[in-house]
């Protein structure tokens, strides 16, 4: 590699990170002194959408912010307006609910294990061209994520954007003989994701670490997926902390920068992460047996992991978990009375969260007398894992450049591999990294 002058590189149509966006590298010498993962594409103002709206039509309209991930954005949306309006729903409404959601994360961490992620670490270009070489196994992860998407098509009308979901509950509830096939075909499916554990478990990892704070949800007793309460696991050693649901833009403040139309956040003027990693970190003690067995198959067993490429592993053993989650309520379930309970309109301001396969997913509402939305703020995990990305890019290709004879086309894609460790969802597009590396001239390098 050159390390005079500026060069550029361009990859125009990768199809396996969701959205378009662009980094840029200024390179001196061997050192890295700016990473910016810049995002263009047009802002899409749904809080501005929700404004002067019936309380109501949040999880509707929500839900078309991401077709890979809008049980996410229902069910957050869903948890703020209650809160606000001070309802509860019952216990059975609950559990529809966390089986809805078991279903949007089989079929989103399958999705990305899949068809985006494993192709970095077996030397392939895509999905298609892996099916050349591993048929069996994509055929694995398609069934795989068609399980996934049986259950959002069952209980939220259809597998993309559900149609099913309302405040306080569902339109309609199944019958329990409707859920009998499901769970045959969860039975299979579960076959599925433990081979898919022990598939990625022999990928090879490169050595990576992140230092950053992890955040994500915690209930006792369980695996957070539906609702919780934000946790912070520190890395410089000042342990767990918890903050109360309504204190989260106090504690997670997003900015703009100047590189991109996404907004960024930190946690206390620091950069976190969350997603799979800090799940694991913060929750992995209520993993149900089986899924403790899987992680310790991957090689994960009890202790924080901190490598971003070993997040695939993370994904398989939570995949197991969805599997059997998804079974368990399955076999338990009886239907509610009533689909939904009342959720009548008052002024008021409620927040919800839930953990998306991404991460923490944020929603906050502020709710006029007769429910009419005047404020609506969103919180979403790719806005807050953002500078924690461009600080692992930083890293890894600072560490590359050490090496000799590295070359750009090397540099490039250890960028892209990096980014898709952490699965941003920059949109529902598929272009996405555009690379520039500016090498800084031995004149203007600073002085040691």
């Amino acid at each position: 590699m050159t390390h005079r002058g500026t060069r550029v590189l361009h990859v125009g149509s990768l199809a396996r990170v969701e959205g378009e966006g662009a980094l840029h590298l200024t390179v001196d010498g061997v050192d890295v002194t700016a990473a910016r993962l810049q995002i263009y594409e047009p802002p899409r103002f749904f809080e501005a959408f929700l404004r002067g709206r019936a309380h109501t039509e949040p999880p509707d309209i929500t839900a078309r912010v991401c077709g890979i991930c809008p049980v996410a954005y229902q069910m957050s949306a869903c948890a703020a307006i209650e809160d606000a309006c001070e309802v509860q729903v019952p216990y059975e409404i609950r559990q529809l609910r966390r089986l809805l959601y078991c279903g949007e994360w089989i079929e989103s961490q399958t999705l990305h294990i899949y068809l985006l992620h494993a192709p970095d670490f077996l030397g392939r270009d895509g999905a298609i061209d892996l099916a050349r070489t591993h048929r069996a196994d994509v055929e694995r992860g398609l069934r795989l994520k068609q399980a996934g998407n049986l259950l959002l098509d069952q209980l939220g009308g259809r597998a993309i954007h559900p149609v099913n979901v309302r405040v306080g509950g569902f339109h309609r509830a199944p019958a329990k003989a409707e859920l009998r096939p499901l769970a045959d075909r969860l039975k299979r499916a579960l076959d599925d994701a433990w081979a898919t554990v022990r598939w990625v478990a022999d990928f090879d990892f490169p050595d990576a670490d992140c230092d950053h704070d992890l955040l994500a949800l915690s209930e006792p007793g369980t695996y957070a997926i539906e609702s919780g309460t934000p946790t912070v696991l520190s890395r410089q050693g000042n342990g767990v902390r918890r903050f109360p649901l309504a204190d989260f833009t106090d504690e997670v403040v997003e900015h703009q920068v100047p590189h991109s139309t996404a907004l960024q956040a930190t946690l206390r003027g620091r950069r976190h992460l969350t997603g799979s990693l800090a799940r694991y970190a913060i929750n992995r003690g209520g993993l149900s047996a089986v899924a403790r067995q899987a992680a310790d198959e991957a090689g994960l067993g009890d202790a924080v992991c901190r490598n971003p490429f070993r997040s695939i592993l993370v994904r398989a053993v939570e995949t197991v978990y969805a599997v059997e989650e998804a079974l368990r309520i399955i076999d338990a379930y009886e239907p509610p009375d009533r689909p939904f309970v009342d959720v009548p309109p008052r002024a008021g301001v409620g927040h919800g969260a839930t953990e998306a396969p991404r991460g923490t997913l944020y929603h906050r509402y502020v709710l006029d007398a007769d429910g009419t939305v005047t404020d609506a703020r969103l919180v979403p995990p790719t806005a807050q894992n953002q500078g924690a990305i461009e600080e692992d890019l930083r890293r890894l290709a600072e560490a590359a450049l050490r090496e000799p004879d590295v070359t750009d086309t090397e540099l490039t894609h250890l960028c892209e591999r990096a980014i898709r460790n952490h699965d941003p969802c920059i949109s529902c597009s598929t272009h996405f990294l555009d690379l520039t590396v500016e090498h800084v001239p031995p004149a203007r390098r600073r002085l040691p």
